[in-house]
């Protein structure tokens, strides 16, 4: 009877213990994938902010114009590094120009209607922008104002300070006036040792610290892809593969037809 008596306690002990090393293997295990989904959600985050209304779908857009950028520095803020909102706005009409689906108003075309303006501020930027969709004939407008662009501080592996890119982009649909999609972009680099999520990029780059143009890029990139997926494209226009400015300018990409593409 003793014997029978001590293994009761010592069976319930050990069952204990079981659930107990189960309980904490299965928080353990919660905790893995919570941080695994943390950690993929922080790589792939986009960092373009951007919003579109409901009706962007329902909008017949063929004509786009891109109409350059202002500077916005705010108040007591960095000034901009020389020729920001040119570099930004010219990689915009790069992006805009080799995506489909839509007319990419030539740059020459913008300038022309732009020159009868009145030069373009913070206070007349949305007046302006329908005024060129009137005045270019065009669908849609993407426009907008850069925020921030401070440029690399040092050499490609040693950089005392990183370079910074801030711009906000709108486009509005000329028919109805109305804004139907906004976006903000900023991003600064930042030293795998201070974000170690930001791995992708760090081995994507070589570990060099880049320069404003590339980051702005980035952006530009980002924003085009999501306002292109808002809308509703289906016509077959010729269109180039994807590329910088520089490419584009240089003649060094080829054209496509079609959604899918004959090259």
């Amino acid at each position: 009877m003793k014997a029978s008596w001590t293994a009761g306690p010592a069976r319930l002990a050990f069952l204990a213990a079981a659930l107990w090393v189960a309980g904490c293997t299965t928080m353990a295990a919660d905790a893995i994938t919570s941080t695994t989904e943390s950690v993929s959600d922080v790589i792939n985050r986009r960092d373009v902010k951007a919003h579109a209304v409901s009706s962007i779908k329902t909008l017949a857009i063929n004509r786009v114009a891109v109409m350059p950028l202002i500077e916005a520095a705010p108040g007591g803020g960095e000034p901009l590094a020389p020729g920001a909102a040119e570099a930004i706005s010219a990689e915009l009409y790069s992006q805009v120009a080799i995506a489909g689906g839509w007319d990419a108003i030539p740059e020459q075309d913008v300038a022309a209607a732009m020159q009868k303006m009145p030069p373009t501020t913070l206070a007349n930027l949305d007046a302006n922008a329908l005024q060129l969709g009137h005045d270019a004939s065009a669908d849609g407008i993407i426009y907008g104002t850069v925020e921030r662009y401070q440029e690399r501080v040092g050499m490609d592996y040693s950089a005392a300070s990183p370079a910074a890119v801030s711009f906000s982009l709108k486009f509005v649909d000329c028919k109805s006036k109305q804004v139907v999609w906004t976006a903000k972009f900023a991003k600064s680099q930042a030293a795998l040792s201070q974000n170690l999520f930001d791995l992708a990029n760090f081995v994507q780059r070589s570990g060099r610290w880049v320069r404003a143009h590339e980051i702005a890029l980035e952006g530009v990139k980002e924003a085009v892809a999501d306002l292109h997926g808002d809308l509703n494209l289906t016509q077959n226009v010729k269109r180039f593969e994807t590329g910088s400015y520089g490419e584009l300018k240089s003649g060094q990409q080829r054209y496509n037809t079609g959604p899918q593409g004959i090259y």
